[in-house]
């Protein structure tokens, strides 16, 4: 499947690009190589072929899950200019 210069253009248009002649033709050109790649990618065979459940076998090394912070809400809430029932109450911003 190939990607005309108009159809760049026109994908250009809807999506609200500037796009010159030159890009135009550079864009349809690299579109429509990506798209036969594809094409070739997608005429292999791979009935036979076990998939893969991870490329490397490898394990995450994972950080013990602990608590490292105290809780400091009451405190912090002292310092704000309005609190209420544990929330911090704001000016409404949006109409």
């Amino acid at each position: 499947m190939a990607l005309t210069k108009t159809e760049v253009e026109k994908i250009a248009h809807l999506a609200r690009l500037h796009v010159t002649d030159t890009e135009a033709e550079e864009v349809a050109k690299g579109v429509s190589d990506i798209l036969g790649l594809i094409d070739k990618m997608q005429s292999i065979d791979t009935d036979n072929v076990e998939p893969l459940a991870h490329p490397f076998d490898a394990v995450q090394k994972l950080r013990p899950d602990a608590v490292t912070e105290t809780d400091r809400r009451d405190e912090l809430q002292k310092l704000a200019p309005q609190s209420q029932d544990g929330l911090f109450l704001v000016p409404k911003v949006i109409e």
